[in-house]
């Protein structure tokens, strides 16, 4: 187990160079924005800046703070992401267009490589205690935590956890990442 403090990240441009993100965790370790088999990163979304994109990547965006956006994938599709920790999954080459509904946002996202390594995201709300043994890493979305017998704070990300107990009016995203085949 290690935890990850939101403000010991390191602000990076997005791929596309039109945002900013912090890098979480990147698998395998040292990987680019277009090798890795699965990264999860908090997004800042400022302006009305298309999303980059990442072809053969499925992934999953969940809004943390601030109003939200919609987004409009491929000129065709809208989706408003403006409900705090409601997950939305989308493939990684679609154009993403956005429209903030006020100021600015940060999400959580999470991309895995299609066909490499499967992986999924649930919440779960406090008050709650949980065994986390098949859990990759756990974010603490909102409120406060005991994890693994550490407290933990919003923002803090916890790699390998083994167990949580979550405060009442406190969200975790659940990072569950399985290798596909061979």
């Amino acid at each position: 187990m290690s935890i990850l403090r939101f403000d010991e990240l390191t602000p990076v441009p997005w791929k596309n160079g039109l945002g900013i993100t912090r890098e979480i965790v990147v698998d395998p370790p040292g990987s680019t924005m277009d090798d890795f088999l699965w990264r999860v990163s908090i997004a800042d979304v400022d302006t009305a800046s298309p999303f980059s994109r990442f072809p053969g990547i499925d992934r999953t965006i969940v809004l943390l703070e601030g109003d939200g956006f919609t987004m409009v994938l491929d000129g065709e599709r809208e989706h408003a992401l403006t409900t705090p920790c409601v997950p939305f999954s989308f493939p990684g080459e679609a154009q993403v267009e956005v429209e903030l509904a006020g100021g600015a946002t940060r999400d959580f996202n999470l991309m895995i490589r299609r066909g490499r390594v499967h992986g999924t995201l649930d919440v779960v709300s406090g008050p709650a205690s949980l065994s986390t043994d098949d859990v990759t890493l756990l974010h603490l979305a909102r409120g406060n935590a005991v994890i693994d017998g550490i407290a933990c704070a919003t923002g803090d990300t916890v790699t390998m956890p083994r167990s949580v107990d979550l405060s009442a009016r406190s969200t975790v995203l659940l990072i569950r990442i399985t290798p596909i085949g061979p």
